[in-house]
């Protein structure tokens, strides 16, 4: 009785415990005249768009600017009311920043399959961009993408581990 009740709490906590699902993003030094901190939306969506799952956005409180932000505005930031789904934080400033959205139920609950994580940033007097990096889920080997923007964006990796 032990051993089957050990094997079932190790069987569930296998089931708590969320794949790691790590991105990586280089926010470049632009060298203008007048800098704005861009405004970035994760998504995830799979390739005919019938599953979008919002994973996070940083911005400012200027929700005005949000719409800058136009595939993630036109595919799901519209239908949604702050506080933003996912995870919402402040612009980030020149830098390579990390965030794990490991833990969100919406990512946890995706049904298996392929998907792309969409990066897309915009800045106020700037640019757009907007990258995409393939996976599929659940990860039952190790994943790792790397895309380079080229302007508004800087290196972005993706890294998802069993």
């Amino acid at each position: 009785m032990r051993v089957v009740l050990t094997l079932m709490i190790s069987l569930l906590a296998g089931i708590a415990v969320a794949d790691s699902f790590r991105v990586e993003v280089e926010v470049p030094r632009l060298r203008v005249a007048e800098y704005h901190a861009p405004y970035v939306a994760f998504w995830v969506e799979s390739p005919d768009r019938s599953t979008i799952v919002p994973l996070g956005l940083w911005y400012d409180d200027q929700e005005k600017w949000l719409k800058d932000i136009r595939q993630w505005w036109r595919r799901t930031g519209r239908g949604q009311q702050a506080p933003y789904d996912g995870l919402t934080g402040a612009t980030r400033v020149p830098g390579t920043h990390q965030v794990d959205f490991a833990e969100l139920d919406s990512l946890q609950n995706l049904p298996a399959g392929d998907y792309e994580l969409i990066v897309e940033a915009a800045r106020e007097v700037g640019g757009r961009e907007v990258l995409r990096l393939p996976f599929t889920w659940p990860a039952n080997r190790p994943q790792q993408q790397t895309v380079q923007g080229s302007n508004e964006l800087g290196t972005v990796s993706l890294t998802i581990d069993p």
